[in-house]
């Protein structure tokens, strides 16, 4: 499955102004005095959470960006460590994964945010989870994953992305993740590694399944269990975003 990205509230404040020479001052709209007080009211609570030293407010709509730069770290560093790890160059690696050296380059210097299909066949050519390729955290003892901690990944035509729901320390060999395929929209995911098996929950929408060549409608509540490592499409029926669970298995080694 698993090459897609990622701004905040924007105000607009109509004024008329006169044909003069001298420019005029403008008094500011109800609308643009309201957006200025939200401003100020989410800086000074930001700034009470740090000095309080609690979980730090996101202003709306700005996770995005800072979860992808973020994603994009933890995946260069997981990149760089498992492929020295194998003693792969990154020439070596490219042949591996089908992914050109310079993007691997640029991915291993946190200088692009990869895309779904780019990470899955850098995750093939290493031979391991996708989910290590995130830097998640596999430590011992309870794991909770927030939800604005897991930026989603998005296809390069960006109708699907794909978020990680399995936190770090979850049973291994075993990923979960929601995925969000826009009306109508599809990703046609290219074999995973042998033995890796996939298990689909429609919750909202409809779907299109093709797996190899065979394919499958499956509406609201419906699901499907497929070999994943052959090529597999994910195709939305909806005329409204289509929202499942994919639960991956890879083979035990």
């Amino acid at each position: 499955m698993f090459p897609r990205r990622i701004l905040g509230h924007d105000a607009t404040v109509n004024a008329k102004v006169s044909p003069s020479k001298k420019s005029r001052k403008v008094a500011p709209s109800k609308g643009a005095s309201s957006d200025a007080a939200r401003v100020s009211e989410l800086s000074s609570s930001a700034e009470g959470d740090r000095r309080a030293g609690a979980r730090p407010r996101v202003v709306a709509n700005s996770g995005d960006v800072l979860g992808a730069a973020e994603l994009a770290r933890h995946v260069a560093e997981a990149l760089r460590h498992h492929r020295k790890t194998q003693q792969l160059s990154l020439d070596e690696l490219a042949q591996k994964s089908g992914v050109s050296r310079a993007a691997l380059s640029q991915i291993e210097g946190a200088r692009t945010n990869p895309t779904l299909a780019v990470l899955w066949k850098i995750a093939v050519g290493l031979g391991m989870p996708f989910q290590q390729l995130l830097g998640a955290d596999t430590g011992a003892g309870p794991k909770v994953l927030r939800a604005g901690d897991s930026p989603p990944l998005r296809s390069a035509n960006g109708q699907m992305e794909s978020r990680l729901l399995s936190p770090g320390g979850a049973p291994q060999g075993i990923e979960v993740y929601g995925l969000r395929l826009t009306p109508k929209g599809s990703y046609q995911s290219e074999p995973h590694s042998k033995g890796t098996t996939e298990t689909l929950i429609v919750m909202t929408g409809a779907l299109k399944m093709i797996v190899d060549d065979e394919s499958f409608e499956l509406a609201t509540g419906d699901s499907i269990f497929f070999n994943a490592d052959v090529p597999h499409v994910y195709e939305s029926r909806s005329s409204h975003p289509t929202r499942c669970i994919n639960v991956i298995a890879y083979p035990r080694g």
